[in-house]
């Protein structure tokens, strides 16, 4: 198949697959919420804690985001340089520890295995977000760990503001960091690899990123440094998503870049802005050729501006972001951190600024959904949007949205093999389905009635649950209640979200003492 033929073909899925979302309630939507560990700002509340108060808060954050039915949680486990699990390439972080350094935050306890194990527990995707360059908080060196690669490679690293980096005109600091993403790729069961907007970092007034060096030994100053810039991060882009697809191709690799790519005024194909920084010009991440050269899975951009903002308003830069997604999924970053704040923009003080957005997003074939910056923004409810957002956007649950060129085994529909119970336990469902079948959860569809439903109606989810080892599957639904009728199926889903037919339907009535099967067929 000629690539122009397959471009077309997968832009054309791709947007099929997220065309659900032009409803009020869409089945399928990526609905995320960052969780920043640089600096404390959502978890842990503050560095040192013990390793119980560390899973007690997250699991705090985990179960409230489940309830308003966000389905994704993008974690930062690799904020300067230091993790958030044990490695073999870094130290780590003293927002975890308190110290950077070799003390772990206890025995038996890996926060990132425990954090990838309760997201799945919950049925969200996991997406472990590393900063690739930065390299310190700050400018004090004397608080780095004897581990921490600055003391072992200090010529990889360079000083810009009050911060060090590591210098992405380095080759060799290039294949480290890969080599330190590709270390948490390979030994937790994350869902996506997830980078932000830092790469060459925001410029500092007054001061040029010292990397004149590095740039003259490997150019002979024909190339602008500019564009040998942006060829070190599109290098490093590409060699992370070459080892991503080799070595987990079922890992997502995606980026979260500044809601600018380029002003209209900078390039005729940029975007009607007028904004001060640009990811092409300033940062140097080129994201729309990642986007067309199918380097990255996803892309989701910051468009933390509210409708009608004249320098860079959310209306025409999601506009712009959908026309330049190349056929790969698209969801928008928002600003929910700016809810209340009128100091510059008077728009964040309006309660619905951000149901608009979400209205707009869902208007839009090619957006697939959307993330919030950040939970604890999220949870503290401002302007009521927490309460908004469950009781209307969010009030079904919502299935991911597949990525196409993400291959897997044909999924099968699973069998209901049983129903049964009473008015004190609930309607218990008993399924199997073919060996071998793909399967990493299961949605459960009910209906007040004994008709046929329609599974494309989020409405009809009852539950997400995920697979549990065994032959057999159960479920009991403690919501029923005694007289009335219920209709039930239950289809398979894949690890990319592909989903099966439904099982045969259930109908059955609530007594007293027991169910009523009224018309089912279930194989013995």
């Amino acid at each position: 198949m000629k690539p122009r033929i397959f471009f077309l073909m997968t832009a054309l899925l791709t947007l099929a697959l997220c065309a659900g979302a032009q409803t009020p309630h869409p089945k399928r939507e990526v609905r995320a919420a960052w969780i920043a560990s640089a600096f404390n700002i959502d978890w842990p509340s503050k560095p040192g804690l013990d390793g119980q108060k560390q899973r007690e808060e997250f699991l705090e954050i985990l179960d409230s985001l489940s309830a308003m039915n966000i389905n994704t949680v993008i974690v930062q486990v690799r904020p300067v340089s230091d993790t958030f699990y044990p490695s073999s390439f870094e130290p780590w972080s003293e927002f975890l520890t308190g110290k950077q350094g070799d003390r772990s935050p206890g025995q038996f306890y890996n926060p990132m295995r425990f954090m990838v194990e309760e997201t799945h527990r919950r049925n969200m995707e996991f997406h472990a977000w590393f900063n690739p360059f930065r390299a310190t908080a700050g400018s004090d060196t004397s608080k780095l760990s004897s581990r921490h690669p600055m003391r072992l490679h200090p010529e990889w690293f360079v000083k810009y503001g009050n911060r060090y980096y590591y210098n992405p005109g380095s080759a060799e600091a290039r294949a480290f960091v890969t080599s330190a993403v590709m270390e948490a790729v390979r030994h937790y069961d994350i869902d996506a690899v997830h980078m932000d907007d830092y790469f060459y970092p925001y410029p500092v007034r007054g001061q040029d990123f010292p990397d004149e060096r590095e740039y003259l030994a490997q150019t002979d100053a024909r190339i602008p440094k500019p564009d040998w810039r942006r060829a070190n991060v599109t290098a490093f882009v590409s060699n992370l998503s070459y080892r991503i697809r080799s070595e987990r191709p079922h890992v997502k690799f995606g980026i979260s870049p500044f809601g600018v790519w380029r002003n209209k005024s900078q390039d005729p194909n940029g975007s009607d802005s007028r904004a001060s920084v640009t990811n092409y010009d300033h940062l140097f991440a080129d994201v729309l050729l990642w986007l067309r050269k199918g380097m990255i899975d996803y892309v989701a951009p910051q468009l933390y501006w509210s409708v009608g903002y004249n320098p860079a308003d959310y209306a025409k830069l999601l506009d712009w972001w959908a026309e330049h997604s190349y056929g790969r999924q698209l969801f928008i970053g928002q600003a929910l951190y700016k809810v209340g704040d009128t100091k510059v923009d008077r728009n964040w003080g309006k309660p619905d600024e951000i149901m608009r957005q979400i209205d707009l997003n869902r208007q839009n074939m090619e957006v697939c959904g959307n993330a919030f910056f950040s939970s604890r923004s999220l949870l503290d409810n401002p302007l009521g949007v927490a309460e908004n957002l469950k009781s209307e956007k969010y009030r079904h649950p919502a299935i991911i949205p597949v990525m196409p060129w993400k291959k897997e085994k044909r999924i099968k529909s699973p069998k209901v093999v049983s129903v049964e119970g009473n008015r004190f336990e609930g309607i218990r469902l008993k399924w199997k389905e073919p060996a071998g079948n793909p399967s990493v959860y299961y949605v459960i569809y009910r209906t007040e009635s004994d008709t046929p439903f329609d599974p494309d109606n989020p409405a009809n989810i009852l539950a997400k649950i995920r697979r549990v080892s065994g032959e057999a599957q159960i479920f009991t639904d403690r919501s029923a209640k005694k007289g009335k009728t219920y209709t039930y199926a239950i289809s398979a889903v894949s690890r990319q979200h592909r989903e099966s037919p439904t099982s045969q339907s259930v109908s059955v009535k609530l007594r007293r003492s027991k169910t009523k099967t009224l018309n089912a067929f279930l194989p013995l």
